[in-house]
C-alpha cells in the first residue's frame, strides 16, 4: 500500500490526472463512447463509463495489481509501445488513494462483475449489472493521502484542468464520443464525428478541431502535412491573425499521445517568429507519427513527455512545414478577426453600413 500510494504521487497529481488515466484506459479498449461524471471539483466523485470490450472477472482482478498490463505482449519492449497506457500503475495507483469500484462486462457474457478497493484494500469480486463494457468511480479522492487534499484548487479549477485532458483526447480520436459532467451540468459534448467523414480523415480531424477549438478555427486553419526521413507531420494551423496572448490553444499529439514536448513547442513558435508580434502565441493542432521505435514515450509516469530518436529532424520538420504553409497563405486575413473589425466599425454593433447611401 506504501509503494502505491507513493507511485501515486507522481502519476495521480489531481482529478484531471485520473480523469485522463482512465478515458485513455478506455481508448485502448476500444470504446466508442466515453461519458465522464465529476461532482465536487472530482473530489467527491470522478466515474469514467465507456462501451470498450470490458473485462473477464480474472483481468478486472489482475487490472488493479500493480505494473500488471494486457497491453505489452510477451515479446514486446518498451521501445514498441502502441497503446496510451502500458505501464500498469494507473489503476493500481489511484486505487491506493481513494475509494474505487470497478464494473466490467465483456460483450456476449452473461453479467458484469464488480471489484471494490479502498485505500488500496480489495474486497472480493461479486456480480453486478451493466451493459457491455466498464464503469469506474473514484470517490473521496486522497482520502487516504489527506495532505494531498491542500494542495488542490477550487472546484472549478480542478473542472478545468480535466475538461482540457478530455479535449486533448478528444481532438485524437474523432471517431470517439466524448462528454463530461459536472454536479449534473453537460461541461463538454462532442459526438462521433459522422461516419461519411472518416473517409477523410483530414475532413474528421478537422471537423472535431472545429468542435473543441471554435474561434472560427475551422474556417482559419492552415492544413499541414509534411513527411521526412520516416516522420510524417499532419494537422491544422491558425492564420497569424487567429492568435491569443498564451500558447494554450496550441495541441500537440504524438502517435495520438497528447503531450507537452518543448522541442515541438520552440518548433512552432520559430515558425510564426517573423508572422507574429512578440508576447502572441498561434493556434495549432499538429499531429506526429512515427515508428514506435523513433520515440520513446516512457520518460515520466504521466507520459506527457516524450524523446525522439532525431529531434533535429522532427524539429526541422516542423519549422519548413510550417513555415512554407504561411507563406502560401500570404496576406490572407482571418474572417474571425474581420468580422471583428468590420463590427468595431459599425454604430452600436448594428448592420446599418457606416457611410449613407444617399
Amino acid at each position: 500500500a506504501t509503494i502505491n500510494r507513493i507511485a501515486a504521487g507522481e502519476v495521480v497529481e489531481r482529478p484531471a490526472s485520473v480523469v485522463k488515466e482512465l478515458v485513455e484506459n478506455a481508448i485502448d479498449a476500444g470504446a466508442m463512447r466515453i461519458d465522464v461524471i465529476m461532482d465536487d471539483g472530482g473530489r467527491g466523485l470522478i466515474a469514467v463509463t465507456d462501451d470498450g470490450h470490458g473485462m473477464n472477472p480474472e483481468a478486472l482482478d489482475l487490472a488493479v495489481t500493480r505494473h500488471a498490463t494486457s497491453k505489452l505482449a510477451d515479446d514486446d519492449d518498451l521501445l514498441n509501445i502502441t497503446a496510451l497506457g502500458f505501464r500498469g500503475e494507473a489503476l493500481p495507483s489511484i486505487a491506493s488513494v481513494c475509494r474505487m469500484s470497478l464494473i466490467s462486462r465483456v460483450a456476449g457474457a452473461e453479467q458484469a462483475w464488480a471489484l471494490t478497493i479502498e485505500g488500496g484494500e480489495r474486497q472480493n469480486l461479486a456480480p453486478a449489472a451493466l451493459a457491455a463494457g466498464t464503469r469506474i468511480e473514484v470517490r473521496d479522492l486522497f482520502y487516504a493521502t489527506p495532505a494531498r487534499l491542500k494542495f488542490l484548487k477550487t472546484p472549478r479549477t480542478e473542472i478545468d484542468y480535466a475538461a482540457d485532458a478530455v479535449r486533448r483526447l478528444a481532438m485524437a480520436y474523432p471517431a470517439i464520443g466524448f462528454s463530461l459532467t459536472t454536479d449534473g451540468r453537460a461541461v463538454l459534448r462532442f459526438d462521433a464525428v459522422p461516419p461519411a467523414l472518416l473517409d477523410s480523415p483530414a475532413e474528421a480531424r478537422l471537423a472535431r478541431l472545429g468542435a473543441v477549438m471554435k474561434r472560427g478555427f475551422a474556417d482559419n486553419a492552415l492544413t499541414i502535412e509534411a513527411e521526412r526521413q520516416g516522420v510524417r507531420l499532419t494537422g491544422h494551423a491558425g492564420l497569424p491573425t487567429l492568435n491569443r496572448g498564451n500558447a494554450s490553444a496550441q495541441y500537440l499529439f504524438v502517435n495520438r499521445r497528447p503531450v507537452r514536448d518543448k522541442l515541438i513547442f520552440g518548433a512552432v513558435r520559430a515558425a510564426y517568429a517573423d508572422f507574429l508580434a512578440r508576447g502572441r502565441h498561434p493556434m495549432v493542432a499538429l499531429f506526429i507519427d512515427l515508428a514506435a521505435d523513433m520515440v520513446d514515450v516512457n520518460v515520466h509516469p504521466t507520459k506527457a513527455e516524450v524523446r525522439f530518436r532525431d529531434a533535429g529532424t522532427v524539429r526541422g520538420l516542423i519549422v519548413s512545414a510550417l513555415k512554407h504553409a504561411l507563406a502560401e497563405a500570404g496576406h490572407r486575413a482571418s474572417t474571425t478577426v474581420s468580422e471583428t473589425a468590420l463590427g468595431a466599425l459599425r454604430p452600436h454593433g448594428g448592420t446599418q453600413p457606416l457611410f449613407g447611401s444617399g
